[in-house]
This record gives structure tokens, sequence and C-alpha cells, in this order.
């Protein structure tokens, strides 16, 4: 089932809710999404595209020792990417998306592996780890896409 987009942007729109995106492994793919529906503006405010983990310090605010630790491909960065994005956005929700499209991976951080993490101000941060498994790197990417959607929506609504 794929997500309704155009529902979400709807929903969003009558929420009040303001999103700003953070991706790594989709590369955009999330932002483009809500972007494709029109009106989309009134709720997108913006799409952080950090795939090197200096770019997910620079414009998220990841900590250094964050990624040191646990690795680019872990909740507890995608949680701070979330946050990060709230924050520089100046946005009511953000989703954010890090993991391992493939090909390859390794025993501790299989291809497919993709971490989540979905901050609204004023609120916990959610994060989650879905093994989307080695489908493809197309795959793995349609997959965490389509995933962050569902998580907006579950949001918002």
């Amino acid at each position: 089932m794929s997500p309704d987009v155009a529902k979400l942007v709807t929903q969003a729109k009558a929420a009040g809710v303001t999103i700003a995106t953070a991706e790594s492994c989709t590369g955009g793919m999330i932002a483009a999404a809500l972007t494709d529906i029109p009106g989309s503006s009134a709720v997108v405010d913006r799409g952080f595209v950090t795939y090197s983990n200096g770019a997910k310090m620079q414009m998220l605010g990841v900590k250094a020792e964050t990624l040191d630790a646990k690795g680019a491909v872990s909740e507890d960065v995608a949680s701070e990417m979330a946050e990060g994005a709230v924050k520089k956005a100046g946005v009511s929700l953000a989703v954010s998306v890090t993991g391992i499209a493939g090909p390859g991976g390794s025993e501790f951080k299989p291809e497919g592996r993709v971490c989540f993490g979905l901050a609204r101000a004023g609120r916990s941060t959610v994060t989650e780890t879905v093994e989307f498994g080695a489908i493809g790197r197309a795959n793995v990417r349609m997959a965490a896409r389509d995933h962050a959607l569902f998580l907006l929506m579950r949001a918002i609504s």
C-alpha cells in the first residue's frame, strides 16, 4: 500500500502543521514526494539532504560524539537529525532517515537497515529501525521513503 501523500498534505494544512525532512539514504525522495503535491508549499518548509557525516553535523547539528559512538546508521543519529531539522527550520514536525540502501553492508549493519526519527516541537522524539532486507538499493530507498511518509501521516492524524 502506497501512502496517500495528497491526503497527508491536506491533513497537515488543516492542522497547521509545517514539515521538514532530514534525509540521508533517501537523498531527498521524501521531500520530492511531498512537493509533488500541488499546494504543498503551505506545509513543506524544506528538506535537508545530509548524505555525509559532515553534512549531518554542519546542517543539522548531529554530534560528532554520536556519530563516533553509534555510527551514522543508528536511532541516536536519526533522533538528532530529526530534532536538528525542527530546530533549524522552525517547523512543527520533521522526519529523518539514515540507512544502508546497498549494495553491501556488514554483519552489524546489514543492507536494508534504515533508522527513522520523528521529532515534534515540544514532544519527545520517536525513533525506530526497520530491516527492509537486501531487496536492492532502489527498493530500499522507495520503502524507506514510503515508511517515512506513513510516519508523518500517523503523526498528523
